[in-house]
């Protein structure tokens, strides 16, 4: 009884180690079928892993202010004189990418149809906006990427992930207004100091930079601005956040002017506005719009603008 006990384990034993050399023959063969919604090159799995990260597509949902015009007409505590919203269009997104080996480097270029929408009247007595001005401009928007190799399996989107993120910098290249530096003062006690957003790299999951600052909901941070002006008035500097690609509870303030100082033929200003989380868990970003007062002022004044985004997250 004790022999077929035993001979029974053997048979089992061999039974499970034959299965488990078939099945590893079986993944040493697999290749990727051509029709297959897998990526088959390196190059397409990383493009694929940006278009699904949610920590850089929340960008376009808070530099896309689609919605602040929705109050126009209504009386309402607003912080600034006239309803002031940009509407973007993607309308061309380039990833280039340097491999070097089991690391690779990435940068995302995005270009945004915008049209400056500013709710305004002529009637220095009017209570409340009479006239739509529209403006049109383009925008560039540039962020860098580190992805990593973590596997060599026959599909290469389970081989890489996006390691780190920079934040990203654009606008239209304006000389009369710069934004120079920005620092972040998040509840726990930290600061991120920031002078080069597209060298401000925030971990991903690997490596040693900068976490992306994790929030819980209704936290509040506070933001500074520092940039400089070719002009003296006070520039028209907001701050929008809020939104992701499910949630649409997007906000936008205007900053406080802090200081201004003379610096050669122009101004070197800060502003401070603090923001406040919501309810809902996810990743967003907190985004910088810096334009000339006149841009807002003058229905004939081009847009000129600087953007700069910050990403974090809110947790449940």
């Amino acid at each position: 009884m004790k022999k077929q006990s035993n001979l029974h384990r053997y048979f089992l034993a061999f039974f499970a180690l034959a299965m488990f050399a078939l099945f590893v023959r079986c993944q040493d063969e697999m290749v990727v079928d051509p029709g297959d919604t897998e990526p088959t090159t390196d190059k397409a799995a990383l493009e694929k892993i940006v278009d699904e990260d949610s920590s850089l597509t929340s960008f376009d949902y808070n530099y896309d202010e689609e919605g602040v015009m929705d109050f126009l007409g209504k009386v309402s505590a607003e912080i600034y004189p006239f309803r002031v919203g940009q509407k973007m269009r993607l309308i061309n997104r380039t990833l280039s990418i340097d491999f070097q080996d089991t690391i690779a480097y990435g940068t995302l270029t995005k270009t945004f149809e915008g049209l400056l929408l500013i709710a305004a009247s002529y009637d220095s007595n009017a209570t409340e906006p009479d006239t739509l001005i529209k403006k049109p401009f383009t925008s560039i928007v540039t962020r860098n990427l580190i992805f990593k190799k973590i596997a060599n399996t026959p599909y290469p989107r389970r081989n890489w992930i996006l390691a780190a993120i920079s934040l990203p910098e654009g606008g239209t290249q304006s000389p009369n207004i710069d934004i120079t530096k920005t620092t972040i003062f998040l509840p726990n006690g930290d600061t991120l100091s920031i002078d080069s957003p597209n060298n401000y790299y925030l971990r991903r999951g690997w490596g040693w930079w900068h976490n992306i600052p994790i929030l819980a909901r209704g936290d509040s941070a506070t933001i500074r601005v520092e940039l400089y002006s070719a002009f003296e008035d006070e520039d028209f500097v907001s701050l929008t956040w809020g939104a992701n690609r499910w949630i649409k509870h997007r906000v936008k303030r205007l900053f406080d002017l802090v200081s201004s100082t003379p610096n050669g033929n122009g101004w070197d200003k800060v502003y401070e506005q603090t923001f406040v989380t919501h309810q809902w868990p996810g990743f967003y970003h907190a985004i910088i719009n810096a334009m000339p007062k006149q841009v807002i002022l003058d229905d004939a004044t081009p847009v000129e603008s600087e953007s700069w985004g910050i990403p974090y997250f809110v947790h449940p």
